[in-house]
């Protein structure tokens, strides 16, 4: 690779990139413009995701061609097969400076006693993992890592909540369901009459509100700053993900918050890897969001249902990595393709959270760095 490629790399670290982000964006697009007519091509454009999507020991990761094709379609907005300066305002604003410095929120979920210790303790299910595990290297990464936001997910039932195997008599059972009140067992699913019908997993009696289950445990690291968000306070309804209730009724305070903080990138851990954990990484990536999930961060249920939902992030654009990855990533020197394919493809759906996020961003850039 070349001398100009190699500086125009490290420059994307370098602090001039935020300090005097006029003269980095110029200075950006005349390193790669390697013809020198005033326009990216395509071939200029794999140049810079080369330099970009880099670690900070100079692995460079590969995009496949196909997602260079996409990513070049967004800033190519005239359709002219070339990225012009004014293009190359909104690619620099919304694509690169976000890469390069994101704004990262750490989302710890439900690290509560009755999921380690309690009436529903992890290593009583099939995976047999231990929920303990998961606090020593969730505490390194608040002492080590200078996240911009750190949040706390709590499940926090009524007493009365559908999910809880001994309220079952409390609700109709639908004729469709396969199992009725008498015969259903913890763990299995029912369809509750409603209306509407809705199925639900029968789980012990747990994190009850104010109980010493529903505590988050006393190992656990909690910040200053760090700001809870309950979730499962309806007694109607289950609630797995940290965003949204499980029939998208209701969502948390947590949407909002991450709205107030401009968040990009949201690393997720904690219990249950394929129930809370899953949902919560799985509704972070619809919402628009760069989701890194940290697997040696979380502790699950059931092995096939782990193994599904790391798929499942995965073709979603999501990253699964471990803890000592972390702090390269926040500090955006280590920088992954399948995040910058991510928020490429958010930047075409304006209704995003992550769309929003940049445009809120924007607003507050210096007037002359903003897209004419």
């Amino acid at each position: 690779m070349s001398a100009t490629i190699e500086t125009a790399s490290s420059d994307f670290s370098n602090e001039d990139f935020m300090t005097n982000p006029s003269l980095a964006m110029d200075a950006c697009f005349t390193a790669f413009d390697k013809d020198g007519d005033d326009r990216l091509s395509l071939a200029e454009f794999a140049l810079i995701c080369r330099a970009l999507f880099r670690n900070d020991k100079g692995h460079i990761y590969v995009v496949p061609s196909e997602r260079l094709d996409e990513m070049f379609a967004v800033f190519d907005k005239n359709e002219d097969g070339y990225i012009d300066r004014d293009e190359f305002q909104f690619c620099w604003n919304q694509w690169i400076k976000t890469i390069v410095r994101p704004i990262s929120a750490y989302l710890i979920v439900d690290v509560q006693n009755d999921f380690i210790s309690g009436s529903l303790n992890i290593s009583n299910c099939s995976a047999q993992q231990n929920g303990l595990e998961v606090i020593d290297p969730i505490n390194k990464l608040l002492d080590t890592v200078d996240f911009d936001s750190v949040f706390y997910s709590l499940d926090w039932h009524p007493s009365d909540h559908v999910s809880f195997i001994d309220n079952i008599k409390q609700r109709p059972i639908h004729p469709t369901s396969p199992l009725n009140a008498d015969n259903a067992q913890v763990y299995d699913t029912v369809i509750f009459a409603g209306p509407p019908p809705m199925k639900q997993r029968l789980w012990p009696r747990h994190c009850v509100q104010d109980s010493w289950g529903s505590e988050l445990h006393k190992d656990l690291k909690i910040v200053d700053q760090g700001i809870k968000v309950y979730k499962g306070t309806n007694p109607e309804v289950d609630s797995y993900s940290v965003f949204w209730d499980n029939k998208k009724l209701s969502d948390t305070t947590l949407c909002g918050q991450l709205r107030m903080k401009g968040a990009t990138d949201i690393y997720v851990c904690g219990l249950a890897y394929d129930v809370c954990v899953g949902a919560t990484a799985i509704d972070a990536l619809s919402a628009g969001y760069r989701t890194i999930l940290i697997d040696d961060c979380c502790r699950g249920v059931d092995v096939n249902d782990i193994e599904s939902t790391k798929q499942t992030v995965i073709s979603n654009n999501g990253v699964i990595i471990n803890s000592r990855e972390v702090k390269a990533m926040v500090e955006g020197r280590d920088r992954r393709p399948e995040l910058g394919y991510k928020l490429a493809m958010e930047l075409k759906n304006a209704d995003s959270d992550l769309s929003k996020n940049n445009a809120c961003r924007r607003q507050s850039q210096p007037q002359q760095d903003r897209p004419q």
